[in-house]
């Protein structure tokens, strides 16, 4: 049995709490490895080894900084096959899907390669008479990030690539569902050039999670999970007084206009509902056709898309359109929520609860499942099921449509897919959701904007990734100085008013 490290100080560590967590192949159902669970000293002593090595590091000047994110950056594309062949082994993702995972975390250290600009202050010269001002960005010091399963690649490198570009040294509390990956990453910035103890890998569950949070040292945390555990970290971080940003759950409604092009729609539909399993936080997972004409038109367009998805292990090829969900916990959530999409009098259009594969019958797969005239009193409505299963709630009018994704308590991406502008400006200007898409299924944002949702998908004021990313991890400070020619006689008592 193969037996994950911690990576602490430029090495692996192995893990001293005598905890362990087994680490599945979600298409056999089987343990592939183990990964050790921090105790609380464990995590301290990591921080306390990164409160060392952080001053020089920090006072490295950004353009050096940079040309370790540009050698990771060769160093990630050197080594995309064997990253994604331990994320899809790990993950359940087909090897596509899981490319694009270490690609979308790649585009944003390709991002971190602007440090140097992005970390510049402003200067006003003679503020007054023989003053000058000047605000700087300093690195926070050291701070955290908590990240989750689906993405083992690309969050981590979202939350980490703007921290240790910044100055800052960076503790990463991965999933422990799917850990290789990150250990994988912290080796390959080792190999560009990043100072021991600057990044330091600690696995675990809550203990080293609220470690985190408790620890004083720890300046800042970013986090992407459910929104239950969202809204904890970010109530106990910020009474700790930590800067915390917190991304939770999604539930993301399409709007299918009548005069939309119902091919490109139903595409769209199934790429975004059933990629991946289902498991993205910007899944799209309501479909809200206006006017009963377009949903029965939609239905008719999705069925024979929907039924003839492949389901499968990532070694079945590249054809495979999704694989298995990541636990047999999570199989048992999705198909519950199913049920209860079916009790409570949802019309279950495609069924994919009896879905079996030969020689894989103890993996974690679900086939894909559509409903139709679901309401928002039911339960597969309200929850974010987080699987392969798309649900159809049927509006009469544009406005109605839109009030399902505004009135929803989750706000983290929307779309609407319409030839009229006017409809789409609309949408666009009047939705209470952070990321839109018109005629995009999946508005994630590139590297230089910024990421995130609002309502109970987003916790704190500033964004992941892009501009937002630097400011989270940096501070201001602001600096006024004056060089007198002389000296003066005596002090001054009050402020004095600008010449």
């Amino acid at each position: 049995m193969k037996e994950l490290t911690h990576f602490v100080n430029g090495q692996q560590v192995k893990g001293t709490s005598g905890r362990f967590a087994d680490v599945y192949n979600p298409a056999l159902g089987e343990v592939q490895a183990r990964v050790p669970l921090a105790s609380k000293a464990e995590l301290d002593a990591a921080v306390a080894a990164a409160a060392a090595a952080q001053p020089a590091w920090g006072a490295t000047n950004p353009q050096r900084r940079a040309r370790v994110m540009m050698e990771f950056v060769r160093l990630l594309n050197r080594d995309m096959d064997k990253l994604a062949e331990a994320l899809s082994s790990e993950h359940g993702k087909t090897i596509p899907d899981a490319k694009g995972d270490v690609q979308r975390g790649l585009e944003v250290i390709e991002f971190c390669i602007g440090a140097p600009h992005l970390l510049k202050g402003e200067f006003t010269d003679s503020a007054g008479p023989g003053i000058d001002m000047y605000s700087m960005r300093q690195p926070l010091g050291v701070v955290a990030g908590i990240t989750p399963f689906n993405f083992p690649a690309m969050i981590p490198m979202w939350k980490m690539g703007p921290a240790l570009a910044a100055g800052n040294a960076f503790i990463l509390k991965p999933s422990e569902r799917d850990p290789s990956v990150p250990l994988m990453l912290a080796e390959l910035l080792k190999e560009a050039g990043l100072p021991d103890g600057i990044l330091q890998v600690v696995n675990g569950d809550k203990e080293a999670v609220d470690a985190i949070l408790d620890n004083p040292t720890i300046q800042a945390i970013g986090f992407v999970g459910s929104t239950p555990i969202a809204e904890y970290i970010y109530g106990r971080g910020c009474s700790n007084g930590k800067r915390v940003q917190c991304f939770g759950g999604a539930k993301n409604h399409m709007i299918i206009m009548p005069d939309a092009d119902m091919d490109q729609a139903a595409d769209a539909l199934v790429g975004a509902g059933y990629g991946a399993a289902g498991e993205r936080c910007m899944a799209i997972s309501v479909a809200v056709p206006v006017g009963d004409e377009t949903a029965d038109r939609l239905i008719e367009k999705l069925v024979p898309r929907i039924e003839k998805l492949k389901v499968g292990p990532y070694t079945a090829g590249n054809d495979v359109d999704y694989g298995p969900l990541v636990t047999a916990q999570a199989k048992e959530r999705v198909l519950g929520l199913i049920n209860s999409g079916v009790e409570q009098g949802a019309e279950l259009v495609v069924d994919g609860r009896n879905f079996n594969l030969q020689g894989y019958e103890s993996g974690y797969f679900i086939g894909p499942s559509l409903f139709d005239k679901v309401t928002p009193d039911m339960e597969i409505y309200k929850q974010e099921i987080f699987g392969p299963v798309l649900s159809t709630v049927r509006a009469k009018t544009y406005e109605e449509a839109l009030g399902y994704a505004m009135d929803h308590e989750y706000g983290n991406g929307t779309a609407i897919f319409t030839r009229d502008g006017d409809t789409a400006r609309d949408f666009a200007a009047r939705v209470n959701v952070g990321m839109v898409g018109i005629n995009v299924p999946i508005p994630v944002p590139l590297a230089y904007h910024t990421f995130g949702g609002w309502k109970k998908s987003g916790f704190g004021d500033l964004n992941q990734h892009g501009p937002d990313a630097f400011r989270f991890y940096t501070r201001t400070k602001t600096v006024t100085s004056r060089w007198p020619s002389g000296l003066k006689e005596g002090g001054e008592f009050h402020f004095k008013q600008m010449d």
